[in-house]
C-alpha cells in the first residue's frame, strides 16, 4: 500500500519529475551511455564525442550522475551498472528506443492534453499510425519495451497444443514472435494498422519467423477478424479504446476463437479496490488521453465482462509487476 505523502519535498519530487525523464531522452540521443560503453571518459573525451562544448555537457553530466545514471571518479565519468546494462545501443538488454521513441515521442507531449482530455476531447492519436515515420516509432519503441513482458507471458501460458494466434493490435509483432519461438507449432497472424505492418515484417523476418507469422491490416473494432483461431492475444489493447469498444473486441475474440480457443488480456490494471498501483493508475491516465472514455481497467471489471460474453475457466497472473496484468480464459463450447 501506498504511505501518504507528508512532505513537501515529496510533492516537489512530483512536480520535477519531467525534467530528469527530459533528461534521461536526452541523453539517450546524444548516445551518452555508448559513448561510456567501453569504459570511463573525461568531460572534453564526451563533448568530442557528441560535438558538444565541455561547458554545456559537465552541466548534463552533473545531473546524470546525481540522478544515478552516470558515476564520477575524479574528472572522468562511466556508466552506472542500469545504465550500462539497459541504456547502450546493443547491449542484450537495451531498453532506450523505448524510452526515446515511444516515451519521449508520443507518451511525454501527449500528457500536455490530459486536461483537455478530463473534460472529453479525444486525442487524435491513431492519425499518428497513418504517418509512416511516427508508425515506425512508435513500433520500435513498442518492440523494445514489448519483449521483456512478452517473456515472461510466454512462461505463463500454456499454448503447447495451439495451432493458430491471432495477435490483435500486436504491433511490432514482440507478443507473436516471443510465442511462436516458445512454442514452435504455433502460427500467428498479427492484426494492426496499415502503416505498422512494414517494421513487423522486417522484426519478424529478423526472428527468421517470416513462415509462421502473418500480417492482415486493419482496425481491430472496423475489420474482419479472421476466424477458427485456438488462442486471441490483446496486449495492451484494451487500454487504447473506450469501455464500449472492450466489450466489442471481447465479442470479436469470442467469434474468433474455435470452442475451447483461449482469449488472452494483457494490459495496464489497477486492483480493484482503486488503490493503485501508481504506475498502473498513470499508463491508465495515459490511455485516457488517447480516449477520454477508457475503461479503468481491473481484474473484476475484465473477468466480469469476460463472463458476459461466455467464457469461462478464468485465469490471471502478474506480468510486469505494478503495471501489468494477463488475464485468460476459454471459450465455451468444446
Amino acid at each position: 500500500m501506498t504511505t501518504p505523502l507528508d512532505n513537501v519535498r515529496d510533492i516537489s519530487r512530483i512536480a520535477y519529475g519531467f525534467m530528469a525523464s527530459k533528461l534521461l531522452f536526452t541523453a539517450l540521443d546524444l548516445d551518452l551511455f555508448g559513448w561510456l560503453a567501453a569504459g570511463p571518459k573525461s568531460a572534453d573525451g564526451l563533448a568530442a564525442d557528441t560535438g558538444l562544448l565541455p561547458t554545456r555537457l559537465e552541466i548534463l553530466l552533473t545531473a546524470c550522475v546525481g540522478l544515478g545514471l552516470l558515476v564520477k571518479h575524479g574528472e572522468t565519468y562511466a556508466n552506472a551498472p542500469a545504465s550500462q546494462n539497459y541504456l547502450v545501443r546493443g547491449a542484450p538488454s537495451y531498453f532506450g528506443d523505448y524510452y526515446r521513441f515511444q516515451i519521449d515521442r508520443q507518451v511525454y507531449p501527449a500528457f500536455a492534453q490530459l486536461p483537455e482530455a478530463l473534460r472529453g476531447r479525444r486525442a487524435d492519436f491513431y492519425r499518428l499510425m497513418d504517418d509512416p515515420e511516427e508508425a515506425l516509432s512508435f513500433s520500435r519503441g513498442q518492440h523494445a519495451g514489448s519483449l521483456g513482458p512478452a517473456v515472461v507471458l510466454a512462461r505463463i501460458l500454456d499454448l503447447k497444443d495451439a495451432r493458430r494466434l491471432l495477435d490483435v493490435g500486436g504491433g511490432s509483432g514482440a507478443f507473436s514472435i516471443t510465442l511462436c519461438r516458445r512454442f514452435p507449432e504455433l502460427r500467428a497472424t498479427i492484426l494492426d494498422f496499415p502503416a505498422v505492418q512494414a517494421v513487423a515484417a522486417a522484426f519478424v523476418r529478423e526472428a527468421g519467423l517470416s513462415d509462421r507469422i502473418t500480417f492482415t491490416p486493419g482496425n481491430a473494432l472496423t475489420t474482419d477478424w479472421p476466424a477458427g483461431q485456438d488462442v486471441v492475444l490483446l496486449s495492451y489493447l484494451l487500454s487504447a479504446v473506450s469501455a464500449q469498444g472492450v466489450d466489442q473486441l471481447l465479442a470479436r475474440a469470442f467469434a474468433a476463437l474455435t470452442p475451447g480457443g483461449r482469449i488472452v488480456l494483457h494490459d495496464f490494471m489497477v486492483d480493484d479496490d482503486g488503490r493503485g498501483p501508481a504506475t498502473a493508475a498513470l499508463w491508465l491516465v495515459n490511455a485516457l488521453v488517447i480516449d477520454p472514455d477508457v475503461a479503468r481497467l481491473s481484474p473484476s471489471l475484465l473477468e466480469a465482462r469476460l463472463l458476459a460474453q461466455g467464457f469461462e475457466g478464468l485465469a490471471h497472473a502478474e506480468v510486469i509487476p505494478g503495471t501489468t496484468r494477463a488475464i485468460s480464459a476459454v471459450k465455451r463450447g468444446r
